[in-house]
């Protein structure tokens, strides 16, 4: 989202972070701007009964943690790293300058925060209303204009296991297996070696 050598610039320092670590813990200030240079970053938090709740699923490129950071509060969720990862780590000082020497970055990032808001009010309104194959389409078409799935020639190879469509669509991953196999029938999704495209 930020060119590296802009980051880099303004003293941002490349950290490794292994499968499963956590970045950030729920409860905690932010102290940094995190944006993926490669790997896959998820934030979550878990219900009382243990349930987890993913809140976001980023990729390379992406920033992840800017609403706290900005408005001076704890995080509302934990950061983990969904397998290897190495992720730029600006403090947030140096963040915030750079923002205001930049202007044309400001604009991205609050693009990036309007996509992401309107992407969790729709799904909002999609959890409270919406029947289980109208969810899993509405967050794969989500994920296909917005994480850059790859195309191959099956069509778009969607890259969320079920687990996580579940965690993303408010739904058990049994309802969400058997949607997919519904809508595979329907030729609406294709199965290939357990992998969904679309």
């Amino acid at each position: 989202m930020i060119a590296i050598e802009v980051l880099e610039k303004y003293g941002a320092l490349k950290k490794s972070f292994d499968k499963s670590e956590i970045i950030f813990e729920e409860g905690n200030l932010p102290t940094h701007y995190y944006q993926i240079i490669s790997g896959e970053i998820k934030m979550s938090n878990y219900n009382d009964d243990g349930r987890e709740f993913i809140q976001g699923i980023f990729y390379k490129d992406q920033s992840f943690g800017e609403p706290p950071l900005f408005l001076n509060q704890n995080y509302p969720a934990n950061a983990i790293a969904v397998e290897n990862s190495e992720v730029l780590l600006l403090p947030k000082n140096k963040f915030m300058k750079l923002l205001e020497e930049n202007p044309k970055v400001s604009i991205k990032i609050i693009e990036n925060l309007a996509q992401r808001l309107y992407y969790k009010s729709v799904m909002a309104a999609e959890m409270s209303t919406q029947e289980p194959e109208h969810r899993v389409l509405k967050l794969i078409d989500h994920g296909i204009a917005y994480f850059n799935f790859k195309k191959e020639e099956n069509g778009y190879l969607i890259n969320f296991t079920r687990q996580q469509i579940g965690d993303l669509t408010g739904l058990r991953v049994e309802t969400v297996i058997r949607t997919i196999k519904s809508l595979e029938k329907k030729g609406v999704l294709k199965i290939i070696n357990r992998k969904v495209y679309r």
